[in-house]
């Protein structure tokens, strides 16, 4: 009977010691609606590009800025809808939401992303464009496994998924623009699907 007790003992120590070493409050609400900022965000830019430029996204011209301008959005509407939700769900099971391992969570998912954000900007300046979407699903997906060891450890399976996207992407760069919409639309509303019935509903 007292084994039994320190057996509960030491798994009730090991679930504190995992909570209070990883960032749980994400939101699977905010990944779903991430991927449908993306589906739309993806819609405006074909649009653009086929209905005023032909087919054809000249760098320097505006449909290349409108489609960057887009981009932007939906990117900014995905980290402001994560946030409120994240720091919502936070709220209602009484946790911190910017405490140390939540900036571990940040500092370790933006240090791959922000590379690459400047790494793809840079590749853009030089007019060499034909593996932005691969390069966009591999930072995010290496951003993504770098942080999953501050939070839920499940993410680290969807940064798996976009790497091995991103790999098909830059061997098939005609494919980039609905492999990017399968990774950060589709993926993202699956993914998100599956983490808010595991971790939202039944809690």
């Amino acid at each position: 009977m007292e084994s039994k007790d320190y057996l509960k003992d030491i798994s009730e120590i090991k679930n504190l010691m995992n909570k209070s070493s990883r960032f749980i409050s994400l939101s699977g609400l905010s990944g779903i609606l991430a991927g449908i900022y993306a589906l739309i965000g993806a819609a405006v830019a074909y649009w653009l590009v086929v209905e005023y430029s032909k087919g054809t996204l000249i760098l320097d011209g505006k449909v290349f800025k409108l489609v960057i301008l887009d981009l932007f959005l939906v990117a900014a509407l995905s980290v402001i809808t994560g946030i409120l939700l994240t720091t919502r769900k936070a709220k209602k099971h009484g946790a911190k939401i910017w405490d140390a391992t939540s900036r571990r969570l940040v500092i370790n998912f933006l240090i791959p992303l922000v590379v690459g954000g400047l790494y793809i900007l840079i590749i853009l300046n030089q007019q060499k464009y034909g593996q932005t979407g691969a390069l966009m699903l591999i930072f995010y997906g290496l951003a993504l496994i770098n942080a999953s060891k501050y939070s839920i450890g499940d993410i680290r399976y969807l940064g798996f998924i976009q790497l091995f996207l991103g790999l098909i992407c830059a061997w098939f760069p005609g494919y980039g623009f609905w492999l990017w919409v399968l990774g950060f639309g589709v993926m993202h509303i699956i993914y998100g699907s599956w983490m808010h019935f595991k971790y939202d509903v039944k809690k």
